[in-house]
């Protein structure tokens, strides 16, 4: 009997885990490239230095990209994470990476969902015969 207590309250855990999991991808799902932006712009816009240069934004975006670089290849490769090291999340390395990503475009003045649709736009165009398309059988 102890025994279907504990799955009946493990099966409760995870539905209400669930039900989290799901109303954060529907609030995610609703939030567009122009609200990340303006959200990021609002942030930096409280502070007196504002935006920092190009060749900073470049450096830091850099930066960014070598720490999720750092945790993909603990995470995948051969070299482990010393005892001594935080641990971190490849989503939050990925986070971070957006973050600056977005500082990166606002302090240009590039609008991410134009920038984005020129990118796809290519890549569908220039790549729609290069890779073996599934059958609809296969998806």
């Amino acid at each position: 009997m102890r025994s279907t207590n504990v799955n009946h309250l493990s099966i409760n855990n995870n539905l209400a885990n669930i039900k989290i999991r799901e109303k954060r991808e529907l609030t995610m799902d609703k939030r567009t490239t122009n609200e990340m932006q303006k959200r990021v712009d609002d942030f930096i816009s409280q502070f007196k230095e504002g935006y920092f240069s190009p060749l900073a934004m470049m450096a830091r975006l850099t930066e960014e990209v070598g720490e999720l670089a750092r945790d993909i290849n603990h995470h995948y490769g051969e070299k482990p994470k010393k005892n001594t090291e935080k641990q971190k999340s490849i989503e939050e390395e990925l986070g971070d990476v957006l973050f600056v990503l977005i500082t990166f475009a606002n302090s240009l003045n590039i609008d991410l969902y134009d920038a984005f649709d020129r990118s796809m736009s290519k890549f569908e165009e220039r790549d729609k015969n290069r890779w073996t398309r599934l059958n609809k059988e296969n998806k």
